[in-house]
C-alpha cells in the first residue's frame, strides 16, 4: 500500500485495469467514476492530469477503493456520490442509486409542463434525485418529497441542501400521511418481484436496499397502493407519473384502470424500447 516514487494517475488507472481484468462485473468506466469523483476531476481534468504525480494518500484512498469494488461494493457508495440529471447527489446503502433511465421520466415530466405553477408530489424520494431534478429545472413548482425511510428522508434533506432546492419532506407509507392534492405525482416505487433476482446485477442485490427494490405480489403490490388513493390526492386536471418495471406496462395499466375507470392511461418506452412508464390522467 505504499507509494515512494508517487505514481502518476496513468499508473494507477493502469494499476486498476490490471486488478480488475478478471472481475466480470466491474469495468473501467468504474474505475474513472472512482478517480473522479474522489478526487474532484472532470474527464478532462483526468486527462490532463495524467502525467501529474498522485499524491500519496490519494494514492492509499484509491487503491482502498478498488478493493472494495473488487467486493462488489457499487462505485457510487464508494464515492458516496451519483450524479443525475447533471446534478451530483449523496448516496449511501439507505437509498437507492439513481439510474439514467429515471432521468427520462423527469423528460416527460418537465416537456409535459414547461411553465406552469405546479404543486408535485413525488413518493418514495429515496435520494431526492426526482424532486431535486424538478425543483432545480422549475423553482418555482412547490415539490413535497416523501418516503417510508427516515434514513432515506435524510439524505434526500442533504442533497436539496446542497443542490440549493427548497423541497417539504414528509416520512409516510404512500399516501398515509399525505392530505393535499397535487398538480402531478411522480414516484418510482419498488416494483421487482424477489423471483427475478437471477437476471438481476449481484451488487445490486448485495448493496442496494431492499425495501427500495422489492414489493410484493410480482412487484405490483406498491402501484396497488398508489391506484388506491391517487384519486382522492390528484387534481382535476393533474397527471400521475410512474416508473414501471420492464415487463409491467400490461399490469400497471390494469391496475389504474380498474381504480380509475375513467382515468386515460399513456404507456411510454424509454430509449432503448423498454416499458419503463407510465401517465395516468384523472
Amino acid at each position: 500500500m505504499n507509494n515512494p516514487q508517487n505514481v502518476t494517475y496513468f499508473e494507477a488507472r493502469k494499476w486498476a485495469s490490471f486488478r480488475i481484468k478478471d472481475a466480470g462485473d466491474v469495468d473501467m468506466y468504474d474505475v474513472d467514476f472512482l478517480l473522479e469523483q474522489l478526487f474532484d476531476l472532470s474527464a478532462a481534468d483526468l486527462l490532463i492530469h495524467y502525467q501529474a504525480r498522485m499524491p500519496n494518500e490519494r494514492w492509499q484512498v484509491f487503491q482502498d477503493a478498488i478493493h472494495q469494488l473488487l467486493k462488489g461494493i457499487p462505485p457510487q457508495y464508494i464515492a458516496g456520490k451519483a450524479d443525475f440529471y447533471g446534478l451530483s447527489l449523496k448516496v449511501t446503502p439507505a437509498v437507492l442509486i439513481p439510474r439514467v433511465e429515471t432521468e427520462e421520466l423527469v423528460d416527460w415530466i418537465l416537456n409535459d409542463n414547461p411553465d406552469a405553477n405546479l404543486k408535485v408530489l413525488d413518493i418514495g424520494t429515496g435520494s431526492g434525485a426526482i424532486a431535486i431534478a424538478l425543483k432545480h429545472f422549475r423553482p418555482h413548482w412547490q415539490i413535497v418529497a416523501s418516503d417510508i425511510s427516515s434514513a432515506a428522508i435524510e439524505v434526500a434533506r442533504q442533497n436539496a441542501t446542497a443542490n440549493q432546492t427548497r423541497i417539504q419532506f414528509a416520512l409516510s407509507d404512500v399516501f398515509e400521511d399525505i392530505h393535499d392534492s397535487f398538480d402531478i405525482i411522480v414516484s418510482n416505487p419498488p416494483y421487482i418481484a424477489k423471483d427475478e433476482q437471477p437476471y438481476m446485477d449481484r451488487r445490486v442485490i448485495a448493496h442496494e436496499p431492499d425495501l427500495a427494490l422489492y414489493a410484493e405480489n410480482q412487484g405490483l403490490a406498491i402501484y396497488k397502493q398508489i391506484a388506491a388513493g391517487t384519486s382522492s390526492h390528484l387534481t382535476s386536471s393533474g397527471r400521475l407519473y410512474l416508473e414501471i418495471g420492464f415487463h409491467q406496462e400490461a399490469a400497471v395499466t390494469t391496475i389504474f384502470k380498474a381504480a380509475m375507470p375513467t382515468a386515460h392511461v399513456i404507456a411510454k418506452h424509454d430509449a432503448s424500447g423498454h416499458q419503463r412508464m407510465i401517465q395516468v390522467k384523472k
